[in-house]
């Protein structure tokens, strides 16, 4: 069994919506059935008993290795606590080649388990061991290194519940919640709201005190010192027991109460400066509290004990520890419930003011504490609080957090109880926290945990936000280009910002701030980061699709222009004009349920693709009594086609009329196929919300030139000729273009062309079969575009495809796209037509068009 070409499907892709691995799996004829490997299926249940069932019902035919491989690697994956469920293998055209794909949480992880899995198989096959245990333990903790933290995850859980869309920017915290304009972003439990200067106040506690006590909250009193001695100085006058404590710090690090003696200030003084400057206040009685604040509301309060054991009058101190941190709840850092208990100096220095050390043997049920401070990041423990927090307490902690400036603030406070104003029982706010962690909120060690990631998501979006701006996604064989540009137009016009991509690259706002090919989903996923992106357009080929999904969960509007007999078959398993449409339909099946699929009623392949759409359907056609239009409307559903010179939409008795003369793309309506692109970008403006007034506004002025559709049916004058150029490159293409230059006056008809290489020889051929019945002269040329191709490949199937021409007369070979073009320009008399089907299309059209203003 060899694995080759392996892909990250970041978004919905051919097989699922899951996230997912797809690899390509070639097996040789014995591992094409497990019947032939005998013993093999009980030697990897002996080696790994949770791979589950390697025949199920979705097995049609023989399972081979491939197939064990999938069930591996899903299983090794739940095995580890990823939560996946997905997975799939396929036979391909080639015997023995399988699409194998499975499902991630993770990438890296996903990875990993199919390095496991292929292990697993090639110890199963050579009867060897494999380490189950240990890969399980690598994958887990590989999947706590990589995968969110529970305040990030919480906080991204809440978002997918109101469906909104997220993408994680780093491998850390920093989240991007909806799309362009309305993104907002996250670092953690921290807003991108929140000022550098409320954290710098924050992070400086002596600061933060002096403004919480300007407002009238309760605080302790406390000052900055330099050094032990002058802490042990401040404690005397401060009044014993004390704090010392970290200027600068979080999460309770190097923070030390409850010092009575100068040994355990030496001890504190060290740990505290570790960290950075130190601070000595007075140490307020009671318990530890933490206060959640978001925004204007206080949303959650936890009571935090500090790490302790009971003695038991057997186990020494340390073995007690030992015990308590064998606990599964407890962990190294914060994926876990609970964090093991440090048992470092300050414990130790602890102990011996309790007249214990490690060694020693406690009593039965003598609470032993490891700390006073009552962090869960050194092992303390959380009780929820939230209902008994009294109203004034609760107000406070929103006062503390709004003056330092907080919008997602901690507030720690020390207090008998929450039952009670703090003035009535000496209580104060002792911090507050920037990006404080949700964890003993969301899980506390006892009582109900609260879902402060809802509330920190409904202080982002307001009630019925859900951060999506309108995303278009536009495929098809032919057409795609022009008709998201049109689209973008159209959205432009009503005023929104439109972010843009297509084969020719990426545009924000009318300005291309990307080029070349830029139709996959990493260029939409840029547009979709941009912060002055109101609406977007996405061309969405399907290389993208294939090798990464789409950049999107879901868009507003679909649209499929047409499939005809397809492009690019035989490439990537796409074999077949069916198999190219299932792929095409990836993104009428992520319409949103409120959203529109727009498809051409006159390509059958399109039209049956409604069945797959979760919205509504907008179909379109020239013909509006095709019997699809005809039973569509008729149903009371939206359709667009032709009436005489305009082009309708309509529906129910709700019609509005847009005349062709007023659509120059269409001239006239002369170019159907540009009367196509018109159509399906009217019905995805319309599907989109978009005013009719902005979309005749918008439809009127579209300039199908050069610069604003380059490649697209660029008509220009050049001595009197009529010179078009058009990136045409497949038969369906040349058919539209012949019929359109049909419908075009001229005398002699020439045509430059070459042929893309990594077509299929038919295909090639077809197009300069299309072309010899309609152009007198035709000039073919190699440049660029061979692809794969040996020097004078595609010439020759070209030719071969002139060879019953029943117009052409004259054929020229030539050897480079420019000089191809300079040649067909000096044989131009006034009154011919020159179709000339660019290959490098920004290169070519300045060359042209340098031409064509010399003269």
């Amino acid at each position: 069994m060899e694995v080759s070409r392996i892909r990250a499907l970041r978004g919905p892709n051919l097989w699922s919506r899951h996230t997912a691995l797809e690899a390509i799996v070639s097996c040789v004829e014995p591992e094409r059935s497990l019947v032939t490997l005998p013993g093999f299926e009980a030697a990897v249940r002996a080696l790994f008993p949770a791979v589950g069932s390697l025949r199920t019902s979705r097995h049609t035919g023989p399972v081979s290795l491939a197939h064990v491989l999938e069930s591996a690697v899903l299983a090794l994956q739940a095995q580890a606590g990823c939560p996946v469920t997905f997975s799939r293998t396929a036979a391909t055209v080639e015997p023995g080649v399988y699409q194998v794909v499975v499902e991630y949480s993770e990438e890296s992880v996903g990875r990993l388990a199919l390095e496991l899995g292929q292990q697993l198989i090639q110890a199963a096959l050579t009867r060897t061991g494999f380490d189950v245990d240990s890969a399980i333990a690598k994958l887990r903790e590989l999947d706590e290194d990589e995968r969110l933290g529970p305040s990030t995850g919480a906080i991204v859980d809440a978002a997918i519940a109101r469906g909104i869309p997220w993408r994680r920017l780093t491998q850390g915290s920093l989240v991007q919640f909806g799309w362009g304009s309305k993104q907002r972003r996250i670092q953690a439990a921290e807003v991108d709201a929140t000022s550098a200067v409320s954290e710098s106040i924050a992070q400086d506690k002596d600061l933060t005190k002096k403004l919480l006590h300007a407002a009238g909250v309760p605080v302790p009193l406390g000052r900055p010192v330099a050094d032990a001695d002058e802490a042990w100085a401040a404690a005397q006058a401060i009044g014993l027991p004390v704090v010392v404590k970290p200027q600068d710090g979080n999460q309770g690090k190097g923070v030390t109460v409850n010092i009575v003696d100068r040994a355990h200030m030496e001890v504190a003084f060290r740990a505290a400066a570790e960290i950075g400057d130190v601070m000595v206040e007075k140490f307020l009685p009671g318990s530890d509290f933490r206060l959640l604040v978001v925004g204007s509301k206080m949303v959650a309060a936890s009571r935090r004990d500090p790490p302790q054991v009971l003695g038991d009058g057997v186990h020494t101190v340390r073995e007690l520890v030992d015990i308590v941190n064998s606990d599964p709840r407890r962990g190294e850092g914060h994926a876990t419930s609970l964090t093991k208990i440090r048992f470092d100096e300050i414990a130790v220095a602890r102990l011996a003011a309790q007249g214990l050390n490690p060694q020693s043997v406690a009593e039965k049920g003598r609470r032993i504490l490891l700390r006073n401070n009552a962090n869960l990041s050194t092992g303390g423990t959380a009780t929820d609080v939230t209902d008994d927090v009294h109203p004034d307490i609760a107000a406070q902690a929103v006062t503390a957090a709004q003056m330092v400036g907080l919008h997602i603030c901690g507030v720690d406070l020390v207090c008998e109880t929450m039952l009670k104003p703090l003035e009535e029982q000496h209580g104060g706010i002792v911090e507050v926290n920037a990006a404080p962690g949700l964890r003993m909120h969301i899980s506390p060690s006892y009582g109900k945990g609260r879902n402060v990631g809802e509330a920190m998501v409904n202080h982002l979006y307001g009630p019925g936000e859900d951060g999506r701006i309108p995303v278009v996604a536009v495929t098809g064989t032919n057409g795609k280009t022009t008709t998201a540009r049109l689209i973008a137009h159209l959205f432009a016009s009503s005023g929104l910002r439109v972010g843009m991509t297509n084969t020719d690259g990426v545009y924000v706002d009318g300005r291309q701030i990307d080029s070349g090919d830029c139709s996959g989903p990493k260029s939409a996923r840029n547009v979709l980061m941009h912060p002055d992106v109101d609406a977007a357009v996405f061309e969405t080929a399907r290389g993208g699709m294939l090798r990464e999904g789409l950049g999107f969960d879901r868009c507003q509007v679909a649209v499929v222009t047409n499939i005809g007999k397809g492009d690019h078959l035989g490439l990537n398993y796409i074999t077949t004009v069916e198999d190219l449409a299932v792929l095409k339909r990836v993104i009428v099946q992520n319409v949103a349920p409120d959203g529109f699929a727009v498809l051409n009623a006159a390509d059958p392949i399109v039209a049956a693709m409604a069945s797959s759409c979760p919205g509504h359907v907008i179909y379109f056609t020239a013909d509006r009594h095709h019997p699809i239009m005809a039973t569509h409307r008729a149903q009371g559903h939206r359709t667009v086609y032709v009436d005489g010179d305009a082009i309708v939409a309509a529906v129910g008795s709700w019609r509005e009329s847009i005349p062709l003369r007023d659509i120059p793309l269409t001239r006239g309506g002369s170019i159907a196929f540009q009367v196509e692109n018109a159509m399906a970008s009217i019905a995805a403006a319309w599907g989109a919300g978009q005013k009719w007034d902005s979309i005749r506004r918008g439809l009127a002025s579209f300039a199908n030139d050069a610069d604003n559709a380059p490649g697209r049916f660029n008509v220009m004058d050049f001595r009197g000729a009529t010179v078009i150029a058009d990136y045409g490159h497949n038969p369906d293409a040349m058919r539209a273009l012949v019929a359109a230059v049909d419908a075009m006056p001229a005398g002699r008809r020439s045509v430059v062309i070459s042929g893309a290489g990594d077509r299929r020889d038919d295909d090639i051929r077809e197009q300069t079969v299309i072309l010899g019945d309609a152009f007198d002269d035709v000039i073919l040329f190699e440049d660029a575009c061979q692809r794969g191709r040996a020097d004078g490949e595609v010439l020759t199937l070209l030719r071969q495809g002139l060879a019953n021409a029943k117009r052409t007369h004259r054929v020229d070979e030539i050897h480079g796209e420019f000089i191809a073009i300079d040649h067909a320009l000096e044989r131009l008399e006034p009154g011919d037509l020159c179709l000339i089907l660019v290959d490098q299309v920004e290169e070519a059209l300045a060359h042209l068009a340098q031409r064509v203003t010399a003269g």
